[in-house]
C-alpha cells in the first residue's frame, strides 16, 4: 500500500503542506474561501521544526492502529490500508487523539469529532501535502516492509 514518507533533509519548513492539507479538506473550491471568510481549515499533517530539522508528521496508517483500538464509538475502521474516520459515528471525546502515539489526530473544524491524514482519498488524488510539496520532501510511495 502506498503511504505518504518525508526527507527530512529535503524539507525546508515552509509548512506549504498544511495550507494544502487543509484547502484540500477545507471542501472549498478556492483557497481564500477556506482560510479567510471565518472558516477554521484545519490541517491534517504537522511540519515540527527543531535543531535544524524539520519534518512533516502525518498519520502512519498502522497495521494495528492503536487510535482504531481505542475509539468507544468505533468510528474508526481501516479501509484498504487506510485508517478512516466515520464522521456520523464520533461523539467526539478524543480517546483516538490521546491513543495515537504519533499525534497525529486533531479536533476537526468544527470541533465536534476528530480529523486525520485519510491520504486525500475522499478527493481522489494524490495527497494534496505531496502534490504541492515544492522541494519534494514528501513522497507518495509504496516502501518494503
Amino acid at each position: 500500500m502506498k503511504k505518504i514518507y518525508v526527507n527530512e533533509e529535503r524539507c525546508l519548513g515552509c509548512h506549504l503542506c498544511e495550507f494544502y492539507c487543509a484547502f484540500a479538506n477545507s471542501g472549498e473550491t478556492e483557497m481564500f474561501k477556506a482560510f479567510k471568510l471565518g472558516k477554521n481549515a484545519v490541517p491534517r499533517i504537522k511540519v515540527e521544526d527543531g535543531n535544524g530539522i524539520n519534518f512533516a508528521v502525518q498519520c502512519r496508517h498502522c497495521d494495528d492502529p492503536l487510535c482504531m483500538k481505542n475509539c468507544i464509538a468505533g468510528a474508526i475502521s481501516k479501509v484498504d490500508g487506510v485508517v478512516k474516520i466515520d464522521h456520523d459515528k464520533c461523539v467526539g471525546c478524543y480517546t483516538c487523539v490521546l491513543s495515537c502515539p504519533y499525534g497525529c489526530i486533531v479536533p476537526d473544524k468544527n470541533g465536534h469529532s476528530a480529523a486525520k491524514c485519510e491520504l486525500c482519498a475522499e478527493n481522489g488524488t494524490i495527497p494534496a501535502c505531496v502534490q504541492n510539496c515544492i522541494n519534494g520532501a514528501i513522497v507518495f510511495e509504496e516502501r518494503g516492509e
